[in-house]
């Protein structure tokens, strides 16, 4: 049995024992089975070089995965953007990277839509200022996700973090991370983790490095992680997974345990393949 067969047979099981609609999990494995475009092989050749470091199998699983996704999900170009297939294969590798390994991959149950500016968008913001008092704010950003199903990125941006992939800095990947968060409610930094001592784990590890985070920024010392992670749990874990998939090496010398977990989480491993 060829691996991609196998990889078929074994979706179709999964779903069956976990209650999936069978005539989804049919839909997906006839997806799959389709050869992988050559356009799209380019596309990853030039706008995603994470994907050559990646080892044989992974990179089947990704390509798999990135059909689906397609297929699935819908892009909607916003400020007159009119998507192409480069975009929707540049954003959906850099998705389902998160996906690698999963038993049940989900697809990312929850999201409907991804919307694509050209560059960075402007929202408003209502926050509180040192006295208590409610003030609109202006901002331009890269990337947001909302748990009412929409990914919003810029696509300067997706290029950009895809173009450098040893930075620590992805907006895909952050995105996609605060998608995973959610599929469990709000985002909070704490996606699903089987198990409860793993989730007990999970969470004294990711207290304590975000502790660690919040009082080196306070201090104003040099950090591998983004100070913007330490705005909030659910902001720390989508700064760490960036650095994660992009900067293992140094994440698993400066912070093993915070590693170890999102490895546990990931189900993968980047120092194999760095």
């Amino acid at each position: 049995m060829t691996l991609f067969v196998a990889f078929g047979v074994m979706a179709l099981l999964v779903a069956w024992f976990a209650g999936q609609p069978l005539w989804v999990a049919l839909r997906r494995a006839r997806i799959r089975r389709q050869p992988f475009p050559l356009a799209w092989r380019e596309i990853l050749r030039r706008r995603v070089p994470y994907v050559r470091h990646l080892p044989a199998d992974l990179q089947l699983q990704l390509k798999k995965h990135i059909q689906v996704f397609v297929a699935e999900k819908p892009f909607i170009g916003c400020a007159g953007l009119a998507v192409t297939d480069e975009m929707r294969i540049t954003i959906a590798a850099q998705a389902c990277l998160l996906l690698l390994n999963r038993v049940r991959p989900g697809y990312y149950p929850m999201l409907r839509q991804v919307l694509v500016y050209p560059g960075a968008f402007a929202v408003d913001r209502v926050h509180a200022d040192g006295s208590g008092v409610l003030q609109e704010q202006r901002l331009a950003l890269s990337g947001e996700s909302w748990s009412q199903g929409q990914v919003i990125l810029s696509w300067q941006d997706t290029l950009d973090g895809a173009a450098a992939p040893g930075d620590g800095q992805n907006v895909v990947i952050h995105e996609f991370a605060h998608q995973l968060d959610q599929e469990n409610g709000p985002a909070n930094g704490a996606p699903h983790v089987p198990g409860r001592r793993a989730r007990e784990r999970w969470a004294q590890v990711m207290t304590a490095e975000f502790a660690q985070l919040q009082s080196a920024v306070e201090s104003g010392e040099s950090t591998l992680l983004n100070p913007y992670g330490a705005t909030n749990p659910a902001e720390f874990f989508a700064v760490a997974s960036e650095v994660f998939f992009e900067q293992p090496q140094a994440l698993a010398e400066r912070h093993p345990a915070l590693y170890d977990e999102l490895a546990r989480c990931y189900r993968l491993n980047p120092l194999s393949w760095a």
